[in-house]
Formats: structure tokens, C-alpha cells, sequence
């Protein structure tokens, strides 16, 4: 056992039959017990008492904890495996991984603890500098247009409307115009016209 490496690496060091017999144990596992619908199976009940509680309120509050737990579990092993395959090791330090053509962008603006260079999607892994900077570009003014939508949104509810018309040809005020997204069918055509336009000239 001593010889088996910890994580992905096990995965050519053990033998094909030990492979084999994980597989043929999960099988059984999966085949040994009736889960078609109505039958305790179904509901993940295979028999085994030792963490369950005998009255159903206990019961249903561990098997919302296994639920709650299986998540963070789920999300936890993929997380490790990805770490592991970046760095060599489920606990690996960003820094072993040397070979990434994301270390191009690291000391670019916006590289920020705790995170440092956060791309999850991976879109800047070819290491375009070109690309990388539209994208940063981009990145920019629509952090400037949502900053400024969530002060245009926050403002009329605390601070009020403006007074006056909004279209004095069609008598519209702008207390008349609700907040939040129900003012999308109330401004006129040819407000939001003024808007595509002035955010077009920007």
C-alpha cells in the first residue's frame, strides 16, 4: 500500500484486478438491493443503522445533514482532483505549477488576494495578451455600466424620483415610473432610444 501514490496518481499504479474488483464491489452494491420506486432503497435506506436515529424527526434531520454534506463532498472531490491535476497534489500550492500559460496575466491590474488571477473558465489559458486585454478592456466598462445601474437602482428608492416630466409631450412624470425592472415597460420608445444612443456614443 505504501507504494501507491495519494490521488490521480493512483490511477496507473493500481493493478488492472485491482480496478477490476473495485468495479465488480460497486456492481454489487448497485444490484444487490431493490431500489425501483415505493421500496426503501429508493429512498437510500440499503439497511445500514449504525448513524441512523430511531424517531422520524431525528431521522429526517441526519438525512438532511447527509444531503448537506454529500454536496459540499461532491463539490469537494472535483475540487481536489483539479488541484491534483494542476499541481500534483490535492493540497499542491499554486505556486508548484509553474507550467501554466496563465502566469502570463499575473501581475497584470485586477490580480487581487485572495484569489489572485481568477479565471474559471479557463479563457485566458492560451495565453493571449492580445485577447487577454479586450477581454480586461471589457471587464472595465461593464463593471462601470453595473456599479452605475446598482446606484440608479438603489437611488430612487431611498432618495426618491426627480420632479418633473419625464416626457412632457405625453404628460409621463417621473414619479409616475415605478422602480426596478417594471419601469422597462414604461419609459417610451423613445427614451430608451435616447438610451442605446448615449450608451453607443460612450
Amino acid at each position: 500500500f505504501a507504494d501507491i501514490p495519494n490521488g490521480l496518481a493512483a490511477i496507473s499504479e493500481v493493478p488492472s484486478t485491482g480496478w477490476l474488483q473495485i468495479i465488480a464491489w460497486g456492481a454489487y452494491c448497485e444490484t444487490s438491493q431493490d431500489q425501483s420506486p415505493g421500496t426503501a432503497g429508493a429512498a437510500g435506506d440499503f439497511g445500514w443503522k449504525v448513524l441512523t436515529a430511531d424517531d422520524p424527526e431525528g431521522k429526517t434531520k441526519k438525512l438532511a445533514a447527509e444531503i448537506a454534506n454529500g454536496r459540499l463532498a461532491m463539490m469537494a472531490i472535483i475540487g481536489m482532483f483539479f488541484q491534483d491535476g494542476l499541481t500534483g497534489s490535492a493540497w499542491g500550492d499554486w505556486a508548484n505549477y509553474t507550467d501554466s500559460p496563465l502566469r502570463a496575466f499575473e501581475t497584470e491590474l485586477g490580480v487581487q488576494a485572495p484569489v489572485g488571477f481568477w479565471d474559471p473558465a479557463g479563457l485566458s489559458a492560451d495565453g493571449n495578451a492580445t485577447t487577454f486585454a479586450r477581454r480586461r478592456q471589457t471587464e472595465l466598462k461593464h463593471g462601470r455600466i453595473a456599479m452605475l445601474a446598482t446606484i440608479g437602482y438603489i437611488t430612487p428608492e431611498v432618495l426618491g424620483k426627480w420632479p418633473g416630466y419625464l416626457s412632457p409631450s405625453l404628460q409621463l412624470k417621473f414619479a409616475d415610473i415605478p422602480n426596478g425592472l417594471a419601469a422597462i415597460s414604461e419609459v417610451p420608445s423613445t427614451g430608451w432610444l435616447q438610451i442605446i444612443a448615449w450608451g453607443a456614443y460612450c
